[in-house]
């Protein structure tokens, strides 16, 4: 299992612990615990609880955008529309145990993802050779801590690795998962994230790339 990169910061509070022998899952930047009553005022209608939840989740949202629709516009077209739409639907939402946040979550990336659909050119992924993908084993350099940089190197990328590194490393999605959103196998989620993650590092180890393309 190759060591993921902290590509998004923690949230104030700490994730339980994987059970023996699961995948340690990193911590969600969208792992925000929203008040039951907020919840039920929202499906009230009342505006007063869309706005808190929306300053709670503005953050999160528009970052998973950035990262997987790469600039800032269809984020925040994207931000837009995941709210209004978790909105109108909010009274979709069970609390049987399942955190607010992990349905909010899955819109997001869902309208992330369709905006790239809608968006697919050539060079959408990294061309795939006969050779096997090999895990990344090496440590992530620090500049994957700084958010401009780390920006301006996944910017780079091909938008589909981009958008298996970030829901892989950062979101804790399994290749399993991704393949069904991005509606493709979990072979090819696997080699975009080998690939995907020896590219991203050289970027970061050697910014001028990232400025150059």
């Amino acid at each position: 299992m190759p060591p993921r990169l902290q590509l998004a910061p923690a949230p104030d509070a700490a994730a339980p612990p994987a059970p023996p022998g699961a995948r340690e899952r990193p911590a969600s930047a969208f792992a925000i615990d929203v008040p039951a009553t907020v919840l039920e005022r929202a499906r009230r209608g009342e505006r007063a609880a869309f706005e808190q939840v929306y300053r709670l989740f503005e953050r999160p949202v528009f970052t998973l955008a950035l990262r997987i629709a790469g600039d800032r516009e269809s984020a925040a077209d994207v931000l837009q529309d995941t709210m209004m739409k978790a909105f109108r639907r909010i009274g979709d939402f069970r609390n049987d145990g399942a955190p607010f946040w992990g349905w909010l979550r899955q819109i997001a990336v869902n309208e992330s993802l369709m905006r790239l659909r809608g968006q697919r050119h050539e060079g959408f992924a990294i061309a795939l050779d006969d050779a096997p993908a090999l895990e990344d084993l090496a440590p992530p350099p620090p500049a994957a801590a700084d958010a401009a940089q780390l920006q301006r190197a996944l910017a780079v990328l091909p938008a589909a690795t981009r958008s298996v590194l970030w829901l892989y490393h950062a979101e804790g999605y399994t290749h399993e998962e991704i393949a069904a959103l991005m509606q493709r196998t979990p072979s090819f989620s696997k080699s975009q994230l080998a690939r995907g993650s020896r590219r991203l590092r050289e970027l970061l180890t050697d910014p001028t790339e990232a400025v150059h393309g």
